[in-house]
């Protein structure tokens, strides 16, 4: 597969393998997420014992997961768009690997590769 130059940042494969690149991206976004809504629930915590509100640990983390649902889109959003073109790539290659199966069960002429 040839690099192309579209303005993008490229995606190399890790360990020869097509779906490590995916698990890395999907797993870096995951993570930057929940590590997102922990801090989020740590700060409304203290938040909510400086001023003298003393409320349960599960409410600071409920409501620090409703705030982190749309910052965390904002704030991550590089991370976001990587792994949806991770999740994209894999699936173009998959689907070319598929179509190439399917015609060499029909008979066809190999496609070049």
């Amino acid at each position: 597969m040839a690099d192309e130059d579209n303005g993008s940042e490229p995606t190399p494969e890790v360990s020869g393998r097509p779906g490590t690149r995916v698990v890395i991206d999907v797993a870096a976004y995951l993570l930057a997420r929940l590590g997102l809504a922990a801090v989020l629930a740590v700060v409304v915590y203290a938040a909510g014992r400086l001023i003298t509100v003393d409320f349960p640990l599960t409410v600071a983390v409920l409501f620090a997961i409703v705030l982190a649902f749309p910052l965390g889109i904002w704030v991550f959003a590089p991370l976001r768009r990587r792994a949806t073109a991770s999740i994209a790539e894999f699936d173009e290659r998959r689907q070319r690997d598929r179509d190439e199966l399917r015609a060499r069960l029909r008979g066809d002429e190999p496609s070049g590769t």
